[in-house]
C-alpha cells in the first residue's frame, strides 16, 4: 500500500513533505525503536513517519492496522492530551489500534515496549 492511498488526498503532499522531515529528524527514542521494530522477525513489517488520513503515525502496521506513537514530554500538556484523544478517535474510525509509549517507556524499557508489540502483533 502506498502513502497516498492511506493519506487524506487533500493534504498528501503536504504530509509526504512533513513525512520525510519526521523520518530525518527523529527522536533519539524514535530512532532506538525504529531499529527494533525494523528487525522483527516476526514477519510483519513497519513503516516509520506514515501519512494516515490526516495525521503521521510515527510507525505503523498496515497489515495490522496498528499505530505506534511515541510520546515525549509535550504530551503530557493538558492542550496535546486533548489533541491526542481527538486524533485517537479520529484513527480508531479507520479501524486502526493505537498503542502508546513514553520516551521513558523506550528509554529504561525497550525490551518491554517491543515485547508488548509483538503480543499484539501476533496474538490480536
Amino acid at each position: 500500500m502506498y502513502d497516498y492511498e492511506t493519506a487524506n488526498p487533500n493534504k498528501y503532499g503536504l504530509l509526504k513533505e512533513f513525512a520525510r522531515k519526521n523520518r530525518a529528524g527523529m527522536t533519539p527514542c524514535e530512532k532506538a525503536l525504529w531499529e527494533k521494530l525494523r528487525k522483527l522477525s516476526c514477519g510483519i513489517k513497519f513503516r516509520r513517519q506514515h501519512p494516515i488520513a490526516d495525521y503521521i503515525a510515527d510507525f505503523i502496521c498496515l497489515e495490522r492496522k496498528l499505530i505506534i506513537e511515541v510520546d515525549g514530554k509535550y504530551h503530557e500538556s493538558p492542550e496535546q492530551k486533548a489533541h491526542d484523544e481527538i486524533r485517537t478517535h479520529d484513527l480508531e474510525a479507520y479501524g486502526y489500534t493505537i498503542l502508546r509509549f513514553t520516551n521513558e517507556d523506550v528509554t529504561y524499557n525497550l525490551q518491554t515496549v517491543i515485547n508488548n508489540i509483538k503480543d499484539y502483533v501476533l496474538y490480536k
